[in-house]
């Protein structure tokens, strides 16, 4: 979660107790500008963790990357 703003990731904290599996290890290759496909079952984070990179950084994030 460090790699998104300070608001994105007090939001994510309020809402979710952490980051799935799925989450944590796709935001990294996001975060570095790579494509990655994210396989997991329904209900993992999949969505979440390929729109809130591009969210944060639309409400203008100030994360790393």
């Amino acid at each position: 979660m460090e790699l998104f703003s300070p608001a994105t990731h007090r939001w994510f904290r309020q809402n979710f107790a952490g980051p799935t599996a799925a989450q944590a290890a796709g935001w990294p290759i996001i975060a570095a500008g790579r494509n990655v496909l994210i396989t997991a079952p329904t209900g993992s984070g999949k969505t979440l963790a390929a729109f809130l990179w591009s969210i944060d950084r639309l409400m203008g994030g100030e994360g790393l990357g």
